[in-house]
């Protein structure tokens, strides 16, 4: 009873996260090449031809740049919304191009995908959970600020891809304009280290064995000083830093199994 996860990019160059079982997977986000996606998949013994759909949370290039080619090659059906459609500027087959809603779960296969609104300066940006095997997945990434519909989700995981963009200092120091700052940090950017470690430390259930880290900043952080910070806090559960230049490797992650124990009545 396990789900299979990998990050194939994580970065503002690309996104794109793989979630799995045996049978099937979807892909979240597509922000790196077919050709590209193609690649780390066979680098890692996994296929495209288990790839059932895509799902994108927002119209940014580095979510996207990858969908027309892998959809239109793979005939995948695309979920995304009307107005992530309009503002990715994205020209797909209309019989492939599907629709959801917040809070309706989605099927494919034997997966379901859950969808959920989220603070990013985006059109209408979505993070979501992926469910199967009775594992859960939680792909929260681009986030402005941890608002109670991330912290419900992430409260649900088995493992999670949970954005740290920047950490402060470096991004106070660094070489980005002001406005850019403010953009990152003004509610409808990106987490810092800290606000994804509060979030961690504070609602991470008993029962989840892995957190991958993901779309850290070049710039403005350091892979090193994420690892090194979470690793204090890790508490038994398995720290990865998603890069931004190649895959992680493949996870496999499984429901804790729940002990049932008879209790026996007094002079049984």
């Amino acid at each position: 009873m396990s789900l299979f996860i990998t990050s194939l990019n994580s970065g503002s160059n690309g996104n794109c996260y793989y979630i799995g079982n045996d049978r099937e997977a979807v892909l979240i986000d597509a922000g790196i090449s077919c050709r590209e996606t193609e690649k780390r998949l066979l680098q890692l013994g996994l296929s495209m031809s288990k790839v059932k759909a895509i799902f994108i949370s927002h119209e940014h290039t580095d979510h996207i740049r990858g969908i027309t080619v892998l959809a239109k090659k793979y005939q995948l059906p695309v979920y995304i919304t009307q107005p992530t459609l309009v503002h990715g500027g994205l020209t797909l087959d209309d019989r492939q191009v599907m629709s959801f809603t917040p809070y309706e779960p989605v099927s494919v296969g034997t997966l379901t995908i859950t969808a959920f609104p989220k603070h990013h300066d985006a059109a209408e940006p979505h993070s979501f959970i992926v469910t199967g095997n009775a594992v859960t997945i939680g792909i929260f990434t681009d986030i402005g600020a941890p608002c109670e519909h991330v912290i419900r989700h992430f409260q649900q995981c088995h493992a999670a891809f949970l954005e740290a963009n920047y950490d402060d200092d470096l991004l106070e120091q660094g070489r980005y304009p002001y406005f850019l700052k403010k953009r990152i940090r003004g509610g409808k950017g990106h987490l810092s280290n800290q606000q994804a470690l509060e979030i961690f430390t504070n609602y991470r259930p008993s029962f989840m064995s892995h957190l991958l880290l993901a779309h850290l900043s070049k710039d403005n952080n350091n892979p090193s000083l994420v690892q090194a910070l979470f690793d204090q806090h890790a508490n038994g559960i398995q720290i990865v830093v998603a890069s931004r230049y190649e895959a992680t490797a493949v996870y496999q992650i499984t429901a804790t199994p729940v002990v049932l124990v008879e209790v026996l009545p007094q002079n049984a």
